[in-house]
C-alpha cells in the first residue's frame, strides 16, 4: 500500500511537471508584431530590368478553404498578405509571381505550397527536386524546390521557397524543424511563401528563365525590404 502511494505521488509530481513545463515552452511572441508590417504591393515592384506587371494574367492561387476559421483575425487582418501578378520581359516571355505572407505558419499558408494548391487544382504534380539560385555576390543562394505541373495541355513548371522567421525552408519537415527551433525561444515565426511559374516551356528552359527572374525581382527590392524575402541568409 505504501508503494502504491509512492507511485501515485511520484506519478502526479510528473504530469505536474510536464504541465509546468508545456507552459514554459509554449511560444509566446509573434515575431511579426517586432517588425513593420510590409505593404507587399508597394514593396514588389510593377517593373524591374526587362519585366513589366500583365494586369490580365493571372496566376493559380488557392481556394479558401471552406469552415476555416483565423485563429486570430487580428493579427490575420493587419499582417496577412497576398501578391499574384503576371510579368513580361517584352520578348515574349511571360512569368507569374505570387507572394503569400502570414503572421504564423497557419493552414492558409500552408495551403500555398505548390504541391497542394496546384494538386487542389486538379494539376497533376510530378518531378520535385531541390535546388538553389545565386541571386547577389557575397549572399547565400537562395534554395529552392521545383516541380512540374500539368493539366490537360498545360504544362507548368515551379520553382518556390518558404522563409520561416529568418530561416529559408525547402520542404515542411524542414519548416516544421524550424518553427520547433523559434518555439524553443518562445517565438512563433512568421512565414513567406515566393513562387514563380512558366506555362509552355520545357522544364529545362522555364527554370533557366525564372532564375533570371528571380534574380531580376530581388536586385531591384530595397536593401531594407531584401530579408523579408530571402530572410538573414
Amino acid at each position: 500500500m505504501k508503494l502504491n502511494r509512492i507511485q501515485v505521488a511520484l506519478a502526479s509530481v510528473a504530469i505536474i511537471a510536464t504541465a509546468l513545463l508545456a507552459q514554459v515552452l509554449t511560444p509566446r511572441e509573434l515575431m511579426a508584431r517586432t517588425s513593420a508590417s510590409l505593404d507587399l504591393q508597394k514593396v514588389i515592384p510593377q517593373k524591374f530590368g526587362t519585366w513589366t506587371f500583365v494586369p490580365s494574367i493571372t496566376p493559380v492561387t488557392p481556394a479558401d478553404p471552406e469552415g476555416y476559421v483565423q485563429p486570430d483575425k487580428q493579427s490575420a487582418k493587419l499582417y496577412s498578405q497576398e501578391v499574384a501578378r503576371g510579368y513580361s520581359d517584352g520578348r515574349g516571355n511571360i512569368v507569374m509571381l505570387l507572394v503569400a505572407y502570414g503572421p504564423v505558419q497557419n493552414y492558409r499558408l500552408k495551403s500555398h505550397r505548390p504541391e497542394i494548391c496546384y494538386t487542389a487544382q486538379g494539376f497533376r504534380v510530378s518531378n520535385l527536386f531541390k535546388s538553389e539560385v545565386a541571386y547577389r555576390d557575397g549572399t547565400a543562394p537562395i534554395k529552392l524546390t521545383r516541380l512540374t505541373t500539368e493539366r490537360e495541355t498545360r504544362l507548368e513548371p515551379v520553382s518556390y521557397w518558404m522563409r520561416v522567421g529568418n530561416d529559408i525552408a525547402t520542404g515542411p519537415v524542414e519548416s516544421q524543424m524550424i518553427r520547433l527551433k523559434y518555439g524553443l525561444r518562445g517565438l512563433i515565426p512568421d512565414g513567406a511563401l515566393i513562387r514563380v511559374s512558366t506555362i509552355g516551356l520545357s522544364p529545362e528552359v522555364a527554370f533557366k528563365l525564372q532564375d533570371q527572374f528571380i534574380r531580376d525581382l530581388l536586385a531591384a527590392i530595397p536593401p531594407g525590404e531584401l530579408k523579408f524575402f530571402s530572410g538573414l541568409s
